[in-house]
């Protein structure tokens, strides 16, 4: 890793840290939601332990506020106050600014992870039926996806306007994704859009990766492949740095 790369890395490291709005929205939600859920049991769901609803949509909800709201949100503040046009001239220039970001999202994920898991199992989630290296195969294409939407809002709307917009496009994933909702429970047309989203398909998928339970696992993966492909190649195409 060069200099100005992992100078770069620290400094996001550390202002993520000390960003409480940032910590709330990528730890402590998804905590309280895990755990608020997990003790009420009184979401709707076909399997026989909630837990194993539950956890899985957590992890999707989780990956969904660090790779989309938190990368979008802080990039849409430094694009409009002309942060990223100044990267170009210099020694970390925007290519290394990028991949500073991405260890970032991978970090914070990695973290999000490291507590949410054991929380699950003090909520007496049972862990012998997930495929460990297919569920991290998932969050890294729900990265992908997320990060791809994020970028795509953040370099085409004013700081403000980004804002509003990724918590609002938080807020429709998270209701209409399967995450916290199954999808039959939701009414006709949005049951029937809802798998088809990134949020969707990456609650299943991690449903099929981690219980052994998808409601359609093979679209799962086909829906979640073509946003992570898909959604950083628009942000790619139509950013702008200034």
């Amino acid at each position: 890793m060069s200099g100005p790369l992992r100078a770069q890395l620290g400094a996001e490291l550390r202002i993520l840290s000390r960003n409480g709005e940032q910590l709330l929205l990528t730890i402590l939600i998804p905590v309280l939601v895990l755990v608020f859920f997990g003790i009420t049991d009184v979401l709707p769901s076909s399997l026989d332990d909630h837990m194993d609803f539950l956890t899985p949509g957590v992890i999707a909800l989780a990956v969904m506020s660090t790779a989309m709201v938190s990368l979008g949100i802080a990039t849409g503040f430094e694009r409009g106050y002309q942060v990223l046009k100044r990267l170009g001239p210099t020694p970390l220039g925007r290519p290394r600014w990028l991949v500073a970001k991405i260890l970032t999202v991978l970090v914070v994920e990695i973290v999000q992870l490291a507590v949410l898991v054991p929380v699950a199992i003090a909520l007496d989630w049972k862990t012998g039926r997930a495929s460990w290296g297919l569920a991290i195969g998932a969050v890294a294409l729900g990265t992908s996806a997320f990060g791809g939407l994020g970028l795509f809002i953040a370099g085409r709307l004013r700081a403000e306007i980004n804002l509003a917009a990724q918590n609002g496009l938080y807020i429709v994933l998270l209701l209409l994704g399967g995450m916290v909702i199954p999808f039959d429970e939701l009414p006709g047309p949005l049951a029937d859009i809802s798998p088809y989203l990134p949020s969707g398909a990456l609650a299943d998928v991690m449903r099929e990766t981690l219980v052994g339970a998808s409601t359609q696992s093979s679209t799962s993966w086909i829906v979640l492949v073509s946003w992570a492909a898909a959604a950083p190649v628009v942000a790619a195409l139509t950013f702008r740095w200034e």
